[in-house]
């Protein structure tokens, strides 16, 4: 095993508590997605990243899942920074959330703060909390010095933060990559990086998205190499979609477009946003004349067209999806047309995905989705690259974060072949508190961590019970059962009536719904003889009856809801 557990009586232990350092991931460990740190010393707290991840196929109805925030809203006195690495929905995307419980300002570049105000902006609240940051810009909060520093990933403005203590650094990657020709020509900031190093780093957390991938991961030009090959063979329309954050992708796409005579338009709510904040602070350089109207794309031959759309995870109301489904207001798939899918898929989304390529093909359309194609590359460091990052630093102790557990298993195994000792490789969950010393560390206990479900305008009121009824209901239906009984004699004076949804279909089970009938009346009947009177007696009777009957007549166990009137 990697690190050690020591699980106090109390819970925390607080012996010694100003001469450690407390990190305690509030998601993003064991998962793709929700990625949020807490760090600790004396009286003061700082917190990396405020992520969101997407919902999996269970959590039906569910829009998103933010990290559980309990500890800090238990905190709240000591919370004094949100410190932000970029500007993708996994680092940024739960902030409205936690900014609505908690005033605190939260630090990020340029990018990465405009992509937060119009989240903030949709979410009616202010940006006076938002402050913006430079790499190599130093930061004094309370004990901490936080530094940070620039890093290459799909996003620009991306950063790594060095947190400097009286103990030590303590180093986090943020999402990284060694991009040695990023699309904007700002690498990894090196000289920082072994600087760091030099000084010595205490703690590393780093990424480990790609840790079960070897090699090294491929520069972003070279998808900008295939856009000009495959712009330059298409004779139709061209539709590429991308993760709406992906400002690189994007702006590769316009340049291509561009040098081929094409006329770009940007469609779906959070493209066009994205396209729009970039463009006003400078990180998308748009030629004069080229982008048009979603609604003027009918206007233009289809060979002059370059269509940027949202939808590369096959969301069902993404753009691209409704276009596949022929839903779209302004856009319908036509034969001739090239889809290039420029992402892959979120662990859990690879169905969606697949099935939206399907319908494209159906629409008559040529689709470009495989990643031998070259139309994607990861932002994240494989496993040379990680290689080179803790040969770099050579951190006395390295927790590695970011991925599902198996990638947090192959980054720590990777960080003992260099030399690592075991005992110094902390792979924790969510909510273990990792307490750092300038001697030793150790897991010294743990808390409240989780996911928090969100679901329209509710904010965790979908819990557990919630999503078994969901689940119920989609698998085997409803049976509603309508029964009025006199208030005085007890005696029923309408009904049983039912009414069922997604369970059988009622004109052609006519002898089944008869005979559920007849097994209310027999529910109702010995609660009668038994002088039973409290209506949650009499519903259990009817359900317990009518349950096992169905059962035995369908193999179904639908939810049965009574509903009793009394006049």
């Amino acid at each position: 095993m990697f690190g050690t557990l020591k699980l106090n009586k109390g819970g925390v232990r607080v012996s010694d508590a100003d001469s450690r350092i407390q990190i305690i991931s509030l998601g993003g460990l064991g998962e793709i997605g929700k990625n949020m740190t807490a760090f600790r010393y004396q009286d003061t707290i700082v917190v990396i990243d405020a992520g969101l991840m997407f919902p999996e196929e269970e959590l039906l109805g569910i829009d998103v899942v933010i990290p559980d925030i309990t500890y800090l809203l238990e905190n709240r006195e000591k919370v004094k920074a949100i410190l932000l690495t970029h500007g993708h929905e996994d680092h940024v995307g739960a902030l409205p959330y936690l900014l609505k419980e908690m005033d605190v300002p939260v630090y990020g570049s340029r990018l990465t703060l405009g992509i937060v105000e119009g989240k903030l902006k949709e979410h009616d609240l202010s940006n006076e909390n938002l402050h913006v940051v430079k790499p190599r810009d130093i930061l004094k909060i309370g004990p901490f010095e936080v530094e940070f520093f620039r890093v290459s990933h799909s996003i620009p403005d991306a950063m790594g933060i060095a947190i400097h203590t009286q103990l030590g650094i303590i180093l986090h990657t943020g999402d990284i990559k060694l991009d040695q020709t990023p699309v904007d020509g700002q690498v990894v900031d090196f000289r920082k990086l072994a600087e760091l190093g030099e000084k010595g780093v205490l703690v590393m957390l780093g990424d480990s998205t790609n840790a079960d991938k070897p090699g090294f991961t491929m520069s972003e030009k070279v998808v900008g190499n295939t856009f000009d090959d495959l712009f330059g063979k298409c004779e139709g329309r061209i539709i590429v979609t991308t993760f709406a954050s992906n400002v690189h992708r994007i702006q590769q796409v316009i340049c291509t477009a561009q040098k081929y005579g094409r006329k770009i338009a940007v469609v779906g709510r959070s493209m066009v946003n994205n396209v729009k904040i970039s463009q006003e602070l400078g990180y998308i350089d748009m030629p004069e004349g080229i982008l048009i109207e979603m609604e003027d794309i009918n206007k233009y031959p289809p060979q002059e067209v370059v269509i940027v759309t949202t939808g590369s995870q096959g969301e069902p109301m993404s753009a691209l999806t409704r276009m596949a489904t022929a839903d779209h207001r302004w856009v319908s798939i036509e034969a001739g047309d090239t889809v290039i899918i420029s992402a892959s898929p979120i662990p859990g989304n690879e169905k969606l995905v697949a099935k939206t390529v399907d319908l494209l093909f159906r629409q008559g359309a040529e689709v470009i989705y495989e990643k031998t194609m070259g139309v994607h590359v990861s932002g994240h460091a494989s496993q040379e690259e990680l290689k080179i990052l803790l040969n770099l630093i050579r951190p006395k102790y390295f927790i590695p974060v970011h991925g599902e557990y198996r990638h947090l298993m192959k980054h720590a195994k990777l960080a003992e072949s260099l030399g690592i000792p075991r005992s110094r490789i902390f792979v924790a969950e969510n909510g273990q508190i990792i307490e750092v010393g300038k001697k030793k560390a150790s897991i010294s206990g743990k808390v409240t961590s989780g996911r928090i479900l969100v679901d329209g305008l509710g904010v965790g009121d979908v819990g557990n019970i919630v999503l078994r009824d969901r689940r119920q209901l989609s698998q085997d239906g409803i049976m509603i059962v309508v029964v009025t009984i006199n208030k005085d004699g007890g005696n029923v004076v309408a009904g049983p009536d039912i009414v069922t949804r997604g369970f059988v279909y009622v004109r052609e089970s006519e002898q089944l719904i008869e005979d559920a009938r007849e097994r209310v009346r027999e529910a109702l009947d010995i609660c009668a003889k038994k002088n039973i009177s409290e209506w949650a007696v009499i519903k259990a009777q009817i359900r317990e009856r009518l349950g096992k009957h169905l059962y035995e007549k369908t193999g179904r166990r639908p939810m049965i809801l009574p509903i009793i009137m009394e006049v």
